[in-house]
């Protein structure tokens, strides 16, 4: 029974040893950050694509209320030109980082924002000097209808309403403008 016991050591140390072998010859210098960086690269993605598994495609659902500069919400002015949708919420910290972008965008884009999970959003967008149209969605309901899992979430349309990007978490403003460009074409 010891003698059994011995060569199962053995064995498992042989597998140590070769695994150690195989880990200094393969998983070091620079193909280790190589390897590295790929799977770091891979769970963003899978991050990324289980946020958006739920979000719609196609044909943007038609949103309508009152913004909270109590003007209504007019959807059919939105047509002709590529529009941002873009969902956050004043809690968010990476949304608070992304809102001088919207604000840059809104000068030169239809863009309409929806603050999702919030309360008081007038008075975080004046303490904030933030001035594009948003409509406050404090239950969530808007979010729900485009599946939105996560904030911010942008939806990028296309001139005929149709959705064309879906972006969750950070984007940049130049990545934002970029797609907003690209459907100009």
């Amino acid at each position: 029974m010891a003698l059994a016991a011995g060569a199962t050591s053995m064995k498992f140390a042989a597998l140590r040893q070769r695994l150690r072998m195989f880990r200094d010859r393969w998983y070091s210098g620079w193909k280790k950050w190589l390897i590295d960086i790929a799977l770091i690269l891979l769970l963003v993605i899978a991050v990324r694509a289980y946020q958006q598994q739920g979000a719609i495609s196609g044909q943007a659902i038609p949103v309508s209320g009152q913004l909270i500069d109590q003007s209504v919400i007019n959807w059919q002015a939105y047509r002709g030109k590529p529009m941002l949708l873009h969902f956050w919420a004043t809690w968010c910290p990476v949304c608070r980082l992304e809102e001088d972008s919207i604000q840059s965008i809104a000068k030169d884009y239809p863009v309409l924002s929806i603050a999702s999970w919030s309360d008081d959003t007038l008075e975080y967008m004046r303490q904030q000097s933030l001035d594009f149209p948003t409509l406050e969605d404090s239950k969530g309901g808007w979010a729900k209808h485009y599946g939105v899992k996560a904030v911010p979430t942008t939806f990028i349309l296309n001139a005929n309403g149709d959705i064309e990007f879906v972006e969750t978490g950070f984007s940049s403003e130049w990545g934002l403008r970029l797609r907003l460009w690209w459907l100009q074409i």
